[in-house]
């Protein structure tokens, strides 16, 4: 395990996975991973359920995480691997919470009635929905994501956690608009001759999943 994703969705990870893979870091595990591969999902809904996981067997393979759900057991991870750097991905919070909104939200709600059919990805499996809301949803947000001051408290509360926990020299505190130079001085590697990844905004996750053009 070389880098250990510790910022929540909708930070740009999507194509923060993409620049990982780009630059030796990978595979990287993404929510993506495990809503393509549902068997992914077991070491997960064993976290969720309280249960003591084997992290080196669960991330067996993976050169990195970003994204739920493991940012959701970033200090363990950190704990399990502690040569991993750090990637905290942070994103202006009034653009994050009309992003998780517009997306993974109501994703997760059209998917609860049943309306999410999917597009060029599946809807969720049953299983990944159980980690989807224990994880995010009722375990995160304490299935209060709708009371925006609390999630922005939630927000603020886990960046300033991972700030204070992780010395400074294995911590980038990542913004995907500063581009490659900040990630390639992290890991020591080259920039590439070629523009940051920018993928899955909310246009392309809306058409991912085949929900509805948001108006």
């Amino acid at each position: 395990m070389k880098v250990i994703g510790g910022g929540f969705g909708r930070t740009g990870t999507m194509s923060q996975k993409a620049a990982l893979e780009q630059l030796g870091a990978g595979p990287c595990l993404h929510m993506i991973d495990v809503l393509r591969e549902p068997s992914l999902a077991a070491p997960w809904k064993a976290a969720v359920a309280g249960e003591r996981v084997d992290w080196r067997e669960a991330l067996d393979g993976w050169g990195s995480t970003i994204d739920w759900p493991a940012c959701a057991y970033w200090e363990e991870h950190a704990e399990t691997f502690p040569d991993a750097l750090v990637l905290l991905s942070v994103r202006d919070p009034e653009a994050w919470y009309r992003s998780c909104l517009s997306t993974i939200f109501e994703a997760k709600e059209m998917a609860g009635r049943g309306e999410l059919a999917g597009n060029t990805e599946s809807a969720p499996a049953g299983a990944v929905l159980e980690i989807i809301n224990g994880i995010i949803w009722d375990g995160a947000f304490n299935g209060r994501f709708l009371d925006k001051a609390y999630a922005f408290e939630v927000f603020h509360r886990h960046i300033e956690d991972v700030k204070r926990k992780v010395p400074a020299d294995r911590l980038l505190v990542f913004d995907v608009r500063q581009g490659w130079a900040p990630l390639c001085d992290f890991l020591g590697v080259a920039i590439p001759d070629e523009p940051f990844p920018h993928l899955n905004d909310t246009v392309a996750f809306r058409t991912m999943l085949g929900m509805p053009v948001a108006a």
